[in-house]
């Protein structure tokens, strides 16, 4: 026979039994797992809180790690680009990366490239002054399908070789927007590299710079195809290519200057220390008639032009926009002189002018300052001129 206490004790374990237990049992017995999971989630706490997983529960996680799957590389993904920015002493920023000075090799091209997926908003791309990335740019620029919206690309002194030039052009159907290209400072773009990137520029590009780079006469012929096609090129920067304007009667500097007379709304054209001849300025001049937007134009360091800036300033009158005009280290000769300061009342808008280096701009100083609208004038350099004692009391 059971004790009396042992028959108490069954029973006060079934009473200690919620009737709210009792119930939810009978419930999950008879109901579906469809209709039993928000009646549990309702009237208990949380699987996760209990540490006991309902049914259906371990799928219900798998499927939501599935969505947050994504968002979770992209944020490893942008860890790696602040990793690698950082080892090179950068900030980070998702829109510019700019890693001029880097030391930059092959291998860190490689990596970058491999990180360019996790850039989508980048606009601006700068990897200028890293010699080591010569030879080796296909790297990167197979990957620029990954960030079509970059509007502006830099890569000055790095080498460049005409595989680099061609690897670029290939890739530049790739970024559609791209409105600033600067190559300047890579000799090897010239000597016929340039060729590369002829028909592969898009029609939205503004900037092209070019300085440094040594084109010579036939690299002429082709930009100005390469220009042709601009027509929303508002800068070009060829500076510091001496042999650019050679052999003008061949034709090279001849094309360009054409090419020129279509891009309508160009506003700054540099050509200095580009070996401009009287020849080469004449075939400029021409079309400045058609060019009346540009507002500077830069002819500085050409040497050779003295004694035929005539054939420029014939023209000069129709650029009625033009505010700066720099003619620095020209050797201009007295007679270049006197045809400049006829043509200055017709340059209303001229708010610098830069005739410093003119041995012979000393002599003309009076009539130069009369010519000139000097109340808006911002800039007159007139160092190493050899000024007299006149050309001081006509600047008093």
């Amino acid at each position: 026979m059971e004790s009396a206490d042992g028959q108490r004790g069954r029973d006060g374990g079934s009473l200690r039994r919620s009737p709210l237990n009792v119930i939810m049992s009978q419930i999950r017995r008879k109901r579906s797992f469809s209709d039993r999971k928000p009646l549990g989630r309702f009237l208990s706490r949380s699987s996760s809180q209990t540490g006991i997983p309902e049914d259906g529960e371990p799928e219900a996680r798998e499927d939501k790690g599935g969505q947050s799957s994504g968002d979770s590389e992209r944020h490893m993904g942008w860890g790696g680009v602040s990793v690698f920015l950082q080892r090179l002493g950068k900030k980070s920023d998702s829109r510019n990366l700019r890693l001029g000075h880097c030391d930059l090799t092959a291998t860190d091209l490689l990596e970058l490239a491999s990180l360019l997926q996790f850039l989508p908003q980048l606009e601006e791309v700068d990897v200028s002054w890293n010699e080591l990335i010569g030879g080796s740019l296909a790297a990167l620029t197979s990957h620029m399908q990954q960030v079509s919206g970059i509007r502006t690309l830099r890569i000055c002194s790095c080498r460049l070789n005409a595989n680099d030039v061609a690897a670029l052009g290939n890739s530049l159907g790739s970024v559609p927007l791209l409105e600033i290209l600067d190559l300047s400072w890579n000799s090897g773009v010239g000597g016929g590299a340039l060729q590369g990137l002829l028909g592969k520029l898009q029609p939205v590009l503004r900037e092209l710079h070019l300085v440094a780079c040594q084109l010579t006469a036939a690299d002429a012929a082709v930009l100005g195809g390469v220009v042709a096609a601009l027509p929303r090129l508002s800068l070009l920067d060829v500076s510091c290519n001496p042999q650019l304007s050679q052999e003008v009667d061949a034709g090279g500097f001849k094309q360009l200057a054409a090419s020129l007379s279509h891009a309508t709304n160009l506003t700054t054209l540099r050509l200095q220390a580009c070996g401009l001849t009287a020849n080469g300025i004449d075939a400029l001049g021409g079309s400045l008639r058609y060019l009346p937007s540009v507002r500077e134009l830069d002819l500085s360091c050409n040497k050779q032009l003295s004694g035929g800036l005539s054939r420029l300033t014939c023209h000069l009158a129709h650029v009625t926009h033009l505010e700066s005009l720099d003619l620095h280290l020209c050797c201009l000769s007295h007679s270049d002189l006197e045809q400049l300061i006829q043509v200055l009342p017709s340059l209303t808008s001229l708010t610098e002018l830069d005739v410093s280096s003119n041995q012979e701009a000393g002599g003309v100083v009076r009539p130069l300052v009369s010519a000139l609208p000097v109340r808006q004038m911002r800039r007159l350099p007139l160092n190493s001129c050899s000024l007299n004692e006149e050309s001081f009391n006509a600047l008093g």
